[in-house]
């Protein structure tokens, strides 16, 4: 069932780790850069075993990402599965092995960024599923 209206760059970012948590993605973190930068509101970042799973982690969310009739804006490295990116425009999601992951250490270079906590982003997902489920068999 494909939603449509208009999704806040927060709900986005729920999406994302939801997606993200169904196929086992490790130490999900969630930063907000909105009083930081004019590139994004919101980061992503995880962990993904083998490129398998980096490819499995990006396909998910951009298949949730679609069911609430978004698109991704564009996708860097799908095809070394290293370290991809799929921007949603206020919210950039980076799906990395962990070699990158602390290479690059997007983490530090945004220190500064409030972290937002997965468990809440979670929690707040698994609710929005439930009150859905709810409305379908109601109506």
């Amino acid at each position: 069932m494909k939603k449509t209206g208009v999704i806040t760059a927060e709900e986005k970012l729920r999406v994302i780790a939801s997606a993200a948590d169904s196929v086992k993605a490790e130490e999900m973190v969630a930063l907000d850069l909105r009083d930081l930068t004019i590139i994004a509101d919101y980061f992503f970042i995880c962990t993904g075993k083998s490129s398998i799973q980096i490819r499995a982690i990006a396909d998910k969310v951009e298949e949730k990402m679609e069911e609430r009739g978004l698109r991704k804006l564009r996708v860097e490295g799908y095809q070394e599965a290293t370290w991809i990116l799929l921007d949603y425009g206020d919210v950039v999601a980076h799906i990395m092995a962990a070699e990158q992951r602390a290479f690059y250490d997007i983490e530090s270079f945004w220190s500064a960024a409030p972290r937002i906590s997965i468990e809440r982003l979670l929690e707040g997902q698994h609710e929005s599923q439930r009150r859905t489920r709810h409305q379908d068999t109601v109506e």
